[in-house]
């Protein structure tokens, strides 16, 4: 009997090595990120101080201390004023050295708008993926060039960790516009109050969308309507919204394109076409009345954008005017009253 129960016993002990030894397999790539994300991470959270010591420090510049009060403002009018989660993200500084910290790569099939996705426990699928170090994504990023993938390779202004972590403010958000900086810390809080799996389109352009009122909504409370910060804002927003439009137009003609072409087709003359009509949609950019820039497709004179570029417009703009046209319809431009019904539709994660 006692033999025998050894027998089992050993038996499932086997079974569970085997089936962890699985496991390790088919996820290794994934569990090696996940280490690497965790080590970048912990590096930031680990270095970041409170924003106290660099308010009380002498040696930081008076302007700097200003950026971080008013983050401090930014964040408690997000939560009394908008009804975003209150948490402990943005009480810490960490100093970036005036270096990027994060990479994003993102990438796109080369005769159609659909993006490389990547599978993580709990967010579910999302289009892009990020490391704290940039050989690795340059890594990646030329090993999806040889698949045959658009990609580009961006850094981000900041991101959430959904409240795994406690969010730092980065040294450079402090170099940002006063609507700018509040633009992006209610975008982030957003996250932390509103994300749904497998939507990455959703909460992208939930949060942009939350993140371009609210920031109008601050600046209308603190500095009021006749100030140059407003006025500013949205003069730079109405700019980039036209740029937007344009850029989302752009995608559509895409679309047009790559839907009459053929798998039969010849790849350079499907890769002419693509180049053309891209080539035509960033000489039609100078025809925008921008007031800040006289010849957006300056900065394509390199190199074209490709579809990763597009697409990226669209996961995070695509669908503003659809939650704009329910903010005021059924909420009176009541955004607070819009974020609380959002949290109930959707609860986090």
């Amino acid at each position: 009997m006692r033999n025998g129960m050894r027998r089992a016993f050993k038996w499932i002990l086997s079974a569970l090595f085997g089936a962890i030894m699985i496991l390790l397999i088919c996820y290794w790539d994934l569990l090696v990120y996940g280490l690497q994300q965790g080590h970048g991470q912990f590096h930031i959270i680990w270095n970041a101080k409170p924003v106290e010591e660099y308010l009380i420090d002498p040696s930081f510049p008076d302007s700097l201390k200003a950026r971080l009060q008013l983050i401090e403002e930014i964040r408690k009018f997000a939560i009394d004023s908008l009804g975003l989660k209150d948490t402990e993200n943005y009480k810490t500084l960490y100093d970036q050295k005036g270096e990027e910290v994060m990479w994003v790569v993102l990438a796109s099939k080369p005769f159609k708008l659909e993006p490389k996705e990547w599978k993580f426990p709990i967010i579910g699928s999302v289009p892009y993926k990020g490391f704290f170090k940039k050989e690795r994504a340059e890594n990646l990023k030329r090993q999806l060039e040889k698949e045959g993938w658009d990609v580009i390779l961006r850094n981000p202004g900041g991101w959430s960790t959904l409240g795994w972590f406690t969010d730092p403010i980065l040294s450079k958000m402090l170099t940002r516009s006063e609507g700018d900086l509040a633009n992006l810390i209610i975008h982030e809080m957003s996250h932390a109050t509103i994300f749904v799996k497998d939507s990455v389109e959703f909460n992208e352009n939930l949060a942009t969308f939350v993140g371009d009122r609210g920031a109008e909504q601050f600046l209308l409370h603190k500095y009021g309507p006749d100030s140059k910060e407003y006025s500013s804002y949205l003069q730079e927003d109405e700019d980039y919204l036209k740029y937007v439009d344009h850029m989302l137009r752009g995608a559509t003609l895409l679309d047009s394109l790559y839907g009459r072409m053929r798998e039969t087709d010849p790849v350079s003359e499907r890769k002419h076409l693509k180049e053309t009509l891209i080539r035509k949609i960033v000489d039609a950019m100078d025809t925008l009345t921008l007031a800040l820039t006289q010849e957006p497709s300056a900065r394509f004179k390199k190199s074209l954008p490709n579809n990763a570029y597009f697409m990226n417009y669209r996961q995070y703009q695509a669908k503003q005017t659809e939650f704009a046209d329910e903010w005021r319809t059924k909420f009176g431009s009541d955004l607070k009253a819009y974020i609380a019904y959002l949290s109930r539709q959707y609860p986090f994660l």
